[in-house]
């Protein structure tokens, strides 16, 4: 068994290996790409292919589906044919459990049709089948020239490796206790399971590992030694992190501490959806922890107060949701004809106290009234008083500022 782990330096991202899937980069320090999955039937050709184009839309620039069956496996080239049609180009990747060997080799047109292969050295097979089997799946992989994530997860982890590893631990002088012979084997089955698939012919920059947990400290605990112990890139995510505020907490948590310290090249975060809210949450979340931590810039965030007995009014509050809502909306248009908008920054602020401080902070910002002060709004521009704002516009107003200033700032030239 390996020493215990220590922290990854903070430039360890540089230093891994690069994988591409589907023309997207991971590792080597290329920017940390954000990933979801969805929860539609796959065999569902059209809300499948509704959930993916929304989930891209929304900014995941790579897209899981499920592939449990031969009915979703057959799907997977049609909703491949009608994203591009869409103009969705998303990379899809397929997850496999317990039976990929089977679907790949009788649907070669999904196996084409996936960007990359995730499977789960936990289930690939179990007792004799298991070699065969994880065999059979990097031979495909190979035969189509794809890569694969081999993806570790604290429910399914491989029971026969981590009674070998109990059984070791029995022996030390000094054993660890179970919490971290269970960390070592999750480890140890990805490590093992890459070693593997190189030793069958898959090319080491094809390979990229995930070791996921449902607990924060271990998953922290996991990553630090995994990345210690390899240069493969890693995909992180808390898995089953919860709904709502609790997930969202939780998943930030964990991999804000990894990837401060340089660990993770691409992320998801796995929200349990609450009735009838969209599955694009996850992603939005995604891009907001990276962008807080200044990894990555997606869209232009909002600075606001969170209101006090200054601000009885709820009008600050109502126009920081309109101005988000309103970037959010037009960024992808931006994206493609005002590159460099994703890093405005904006606030709307309360009152007086801190408002002018901020709003000059921003690029653009504004103080609204607090309660009994003067019913003026000061809108503040690249650090200067630009404008006041006055009655019951000024929602409006402000917002085709904002878009007067991205025009002006990063409009291009005809």
């Amino acid at each position: 068994m390996s020493e215990r782990p220590t922290a990854a330096a903070p430039g360890a991202r540089r230093d891994r290996l690069r994988a591409v899937v589907g023309g997207v980069v991971i590792g080597g320090g290329a920017p940390i790409v954000v990933q979801s999955m969805t929860n539609t039937d796959t065999a569902d050709i059209s809300a499948s292919v509704k959930q993916v184009a929304e989930l891209a839309r929304s900014g995941s620039e790579i897209v899981r589906l499920t592939v449990n069956n031969p009915e979703s496996a057959a799907a997977i080239p049609r909703i491949r044919d009608k994203l591009d049609m869409m103009g969705v180009s998303v990379p899809l990747v397929g997850d496999f459990h317990y039976n990929g060997h089977q679907l790949l080799t009788n649907e070669p047109a999904c196996a084409e049709a996936l960007a990359k292969y995730r499977i789960n050295p936990g289930n690939v097979g179990f007792g004799p089948k298991k070699d065969r089997q994880f065999a059979q799946l990097i031979e495909l992989a190979m035969q189509h020239h794809k890569p694969v994530r081999i993806g570790v997860n604290w429910g399914s982890l491989d029971q026969s490796l981590a009674a070998r590893l109990m059984d070791e631990n029995h022996e030390r002088e000094t054993p660890w206790d179970a919490a971290a012979v269970m960390r070592e084997a999750l480890v140890r089955s990805a490590l093992d399971s890459a070693t593997r698939a190189i030793e069958l012919g898959l090319p080491e920059e094809r390979i990229i590992l995930s070791c996921k947990v449902s607990g924060v400290q271990e998953l922290i605990a996991v990553y630090r030694d995994l990345a210690r112990r390899c240069r493969y890139p890693l995909h992180l995510g808390l898995t089953e992190a919860g709904m709502g505020s609790k997930g969202i907490v939780a998943s930030s948590a964990a991999l804000a501490v990894l990837l401060q310290e340089g660990i993770g090249d691409t992320i998801r975060i796995s929200l349990t959806p609450e009735p009838g809210e969209p599955r694009t949450k996850e992603v939005i979340v995604a891009q907001e922890l990276l962008q807080t931590m200044g990894l990555r810039a997606f869209t232009p965030l909002v600075t606001a107060c969170p209101g006090c007995g200054r601000t009885t009014s709820t009008f600050f509050q109502e126009l920081a949701k309109t101005v988000q809502e309103h970037v959010r909306a037009r960024m992808p248009e931006w994206r493609v004809s005002h590159p460099g908008a994703e890093n405005l920054s904006l606030a709307v602020m309360g009152c007086v106290v801190n408002g002018p401080g901020e709003s000059r902070h921003a690029d653009i910002g504004i103080s609204l009234p607090g309660t009994g002060e003067a019913p003026t709004a000061p809108v503040f521009v690249d650090g200067k008083k630009a404008k006041t704002l006055r009655g019951e516009r000024i929602a409006g107003e402000f917002v085709s500022m904002i878009d007067d200033y991205v025009e002006q700032r990063w409009g291009r030239a005809d």
